[in-house]
Order: C-alpha cells, then structure tokens, then sequence
C-alpha cells in the first residue's frame, strides 16, 4: 500500500490572518517551536510565512514588527497537495519547486503541513535530518 501524506504530514498546522503583524506570526513560532506559520485571508490559505521571510524580507528590509504577515509571505503560486496525495508525488512536487514545506489542504482549508522533516523521518529514520528532526528542541 503506498504512503500518504496524510499519514506522514504535521497535523493542525498553526495559522495567523494575513493582516495581523509580523510580531504575532514570531511570536507563535516561539511558543509552538516551529519555523512556520500559515497565512490565512478569512476561511482561505494564501500563505507560508517563515522564520526565514521574517529575517529576509522583513528584519533585512528595515520593516518594523507591525508590518502584515501578507506583505512578507510566500504566496505567489501557492502549492499544496491534499492529504490523499502520495508521498512520492508531494516529494517529487517539493523537488521540483524546490520547497522545503508543503501545505496540505482539504478545499481552501489547511489540514496539515509536509516539510523535509517530516518525510525524513518516514523514509529513513536512521538519517541524520530525521534524527534532527525529531529531538527535543533547544531551550
């Protein structure tokens, strides 16, 4: 039987409003030590924001903590996968696009989120990015 993403993704992805300040996306990330947060506009996922795009396009560019998480998201061409999606396909789709997290959706709404951690560790927990991955967080 072949693996899906449902049964390898990160389940209740956190979510923050496009509006809301890039302080609030941080600030959740610190609380649920994670890297990411998904972009919400009402009802509908438009976004990934991470640590990174903070850092890159908001921090680098002298934008201040009040700036809306939509102005720094990725989220032109949004690519996401449904949780009956092979792992295989969402694999070869992250390769292709060269991206390290996949949002897993069910309509518009997220459902769950594939990174290369979380495949890591369902493909070969020997590695040592699934060893990474799956430790305790540094304090």
């Amino acid at each position: 039987m072949e693996t899906t993403v449902a049964q390898v993704m990160t389940r209740d992805p956190v979510t923050v409003d496009a509006r809301a300040p890039i302080r609030e996306a941080a600030r959740q990330m610190q609380a649920e030590d994670i890297g990411d947060v998904l972009v919400m506009d009402g009802d509908r996922l438009i976004g990934v924001v991470t640590d990174r795009d903070i850092a890159i396009r908001a921090v680098a560019e002298d934008k201040g903590p009040s700036t809306p998480v939509g102005q720094i998201c990725s989220g032109q061409d949004l690519t996401t996968v449904t949780p009956e999606t092979s792992l295989d396909q969402a694999v070869e789709l992250m390769r292709e696009r060269a991206i390290r997290r996949l949002p897993i959706v069910e309509g518009d709404r997220p459902v769950g989120l594939l990174s290369i951690g979380d495949i890591a560790i369902a493909c070969d927990e020997a590695s040592a990015l699934a060893e990474i991955s799956a430790s305790e967080p540094n304090q």
